[in-house]
């Protein structure tokens, strides 16, 4: 059944009566509408490419400062989301004359992007600022009307990383929800999509919708945060005063080592851009009992467990792939991950494999995963466990287990989603913002 089926009608509705307004134009950082499709001062997706990038932030400060003029705003952030001088959102915003940053919001990592995966996070105050900083990863993911109460205005800016399991676009979501009810305008600062425009992987299916997941999109959906807003709103039926400002001078085929700004890690596991290439597919493995590489250097780049051998294994994804695997060196290795966040074979020395990409254009992370699941499958026997619920969240349905245990051919696995990636880029096309 194809996921999308039930949304196209609303789509047509939605283009109809709810316009969406779009405005204005390493492992250390700094401190942890109205017509669619137009910005202030022009349209981002008229824009010639530029040498240069400016995020949201700058644009904003520059050329759309009317959105915050004589408001009290609050900024959903983290240590990512900072201007292209690598100087942080929060103090360009409370440093800024014609506005007050009054509140702080903190998503799943907590405000400095160092938090485990899944911890939760308390509510705290920001050293710098004395401002409070509400967690939206504790005991609420939405903002309370308690917490809006002391702002006029809500901001958005992190840096996705493209994958429809990076949480921080769910929390975006919920807060564009939330400032919805309240009556309250919502900014999205928008950034650079790392991996580019590219879509693949299974759509997810709306009764598994989950916070890892919210709506049908694939799992490399190619969109910015701010166009995945204009999507959640437009044909997700999201109800909020929406305001994307674009990321000045970016389009959709440059990836982030193209646009020159500083790479901030905005998770404790994702260290690089490289390891964001990769975690589309690899991230699976984590509805696994196999290491991803949480507690190395290279996070999601491998896998590995004690009972795999990683030379077997490549051979065996050679084997389910019945040809090489486009754009990708897979090689065996051994790793020893260090207190790691997932708890999973600290200070072992384990065997597997490590995927480097030799080929963007042509990568697909996705069936490259699914590879070497069907291959790890085969070789672990009975030492193989599924981690069910969470796995099914994260492939959005329980299609792709029942298939990798059953030994579903490659093929036959990933040509089943092409229908609904097709009906996919179809539905997010009266929300793009940026050149492809």
């Amino acid at each position: 059944m194809n996921p999308l089926a039930g949304f196209l009608p609303l789509l047509l509705l939605l283009l109809v009566v709810l316009p969406i307004a779009a405005c204005g134009g390493p492992e250390a950082g700094p401190r942890g509408g109205s017509a669619a499709g137009e910005a202030e001062g022009g349209s981002a997706a008229a824009d010639a490419p530029a040498p240069t990038v400016r995020p949201g932030i700058d644009v904003l400060l520059a050329d759309s400062s009317h959105l915050i003029a004589g408001r009290r705003v609050g900024l959903i952030t983290n240590r990512s989301g900072v201007g292209r001088d690598g100087t942080s959102a929060i103090d360009l915003l409370h440093g800024y004359a014609d506005a007050e940053l009054t509140a702080l919001f903190a998503p799943e990592h907590g405000i400095r992007g160092t938090e485990a995966e899944g911890s939760a996070i308390d509510d705290a105050t920001d050293e710098g600022t004395g401002l409070p900083i509400y967690s939206l990863y504790g005991e609420t993911r939405t903002p309370t009307p308690e917490m809006l109460a002391s702002i006029d205005v809500l901001a958005f800016d992190i840096q996705d990383i493209g994958s429809r399991y990076y949480t921080y676009v769910s929390t975006m979501a919920l807060a564009m929800e939330a400032a919805g009810r309240a009556g309250i305008p919502m900014i999205v600062l928008d950034r650079p999509n790392p991996i580019g425009g590219l879509t693949q992987g299974p759509v997810l299916d709306p009764a598994f919708a989950t916070f890892v997941g919210m709506y049908p999109v694939p799992v490399r959906h190619g969109l910015s945060a701010g166009e995945l807003a204009r999507l959640y709103r437009g044909a997700f039926g999201v109800e909020v005063e929406l305001h994307v400002v674009p990321a000045a001078g970016w389009s959709a085929d440059r990836w982030f080592d193209e646009t020159s700004l500083p790479w901030i890690a905005p998770s404790l596991n994702m260290p690089s851009l490289e390891s964001a290439t990769h975690y589309p597919g690899t991230c699976l493995f984590e509805g696994t009992n196999l290491s991803v590489g949480r507690g190395t250097p290279t996070a999601f780049q491998v896998l590995g467990a004690p009972w795999l051998d990683g030379e077997a294994w490549v051979a065996e994804i050679r084997a389910v792939a019945g040809a090489a695997l486009p754009g990708v060196e897979i090689r065996a290795v051994t790793f020893t991950p260090e207190s790691p966040s997932d708890g999973r074979f600290g200070g072992e020395e384990i065997g597997g494999i490590r995927l480097t990409v030799t080929d963007r254009s042509t990568y697909d992370p996705v069936r490259t995963a699914v590879a070497a699941l069907l291959a790890a499958r085969r070789l672990s026997g009975d030492a193989w466990e599924w981690r069910v619920r969470h796995f099914d969240r994260l492939a959005g349905s329980d299609g792709l287990r029942l298939a990798i245990d059953r030994g579903a051919p490659l093929d036959e696995i990933t040509s089943e989603w092409a229908a609904d990636v097709a009906a996919f880029e179809a539905l997010r096309r009266p929300y793009l913002l940026y050149p492809r």
